[in-house]
C-alpha cells in the first residue's frame, strides 16, 4: 500500500486536473469567474433606410456610396456585391443579415434583403443599455420660445492688455 502523503499528492494532482478540464467545458471557474468575450462586429451594417434609396438603374458607384464598400466580391461572378452584416455576442443569439445587389454591365439590375432593421431599431439591438430612454434631440417651437434671450456680451478690446515690454535688436550694430 502506498505511503499516505504520496496517495493525497496523486489525489491532489488528479483533482487540480480535472478542474482545468471543466474550467475549459464551462468557461468559468467555479462559477464565479469568467473570461471576458469580446463582441465580433463584422461586415456593413444596412438599414432600411439605406436601402430605401437604392434603385435600378443606379451605377457601382452610386451604390457604394449608399451602402458602403461591399464585403463579398467575387471576381467570378462580377455581377454581384455582397452586402453582409453579423454581431456575435456573449451570451445573445448572432444577428445576421445581408443584402445582394445584381448589376447588368455598371448599372443594378436588382438587389435582395433579409428583413433589415430601421436606423434606430439597429441603435437599440447593438446598445448595451437597454433600459436608456430616448433622448430628445431638438427643442418644439414652444420650448426655443420659452428660453431666456441670449446674453449679449462686450466685444474683446482690440488693444492687447497686459505690460509691454521693449527688447534689445537682435543684430548688434
Amino acid at each position: 500500500m502506498p505511503s499516505r502523503p504520496i496517495l493525497i499528492a496523486t489525489l491532489a494532482a488528479v483533482g487540480m486536473l480535472a478542474g482545468c478540464e471543466s474550467l475549459q467545458r464551462t468557461d468559468s471557474f467555479m462559477g464565479v469567474i469568467t473570461p471576458y468575450r469580446i463582441d465580433i462586429v463584422q461586415g456593413n451594417a444596412v438599414t432600411k433606410e439605406q436601402l430605401a434609396l437604392l434603385k435600378p438603374g443606379m451605377t457601382r458607384l452610386q451604390v457604394r456610396d449608399i451602402l458602403g464598400t461591399p464585403l463579398l466580391t467575387d471576381p467570378f461572378h462580377a455581377h454581384r456585391w455582397d452586402y453582409v452584416f453579423s454581431l456575435r455576442r456573449p451570451n445573445t443569439d448572432v444577428q445576421r443579415r445581408g443584402v445582394v445587389v445584381f448589376f447588368e454591365g455598371d448599372r443594378v439590375a436588382s438587389f435582395q434583403a433579409t428583413e433589415l432593421p430601421s436606423e434606430r431599431e439597429f441603435v437599440a439591438s447593438i446598445s448595451r443599455f437597454k433600459d436608456v430612454k430616448e433622448r430628445k434631440l431638438e427643442l418644439t417651437d414652444e420650448e426655443r420660445r420659452a428660453l431666456p434671450p441670449p446674453v449679449k456680451r462686450e466685444a474683446a478690446p482690440a488693444e492687447p492688455v497686459g505690460a509691454v515690454r521693449e527688447y534689445p535688436p537682435l543684430e548688434a550694430s
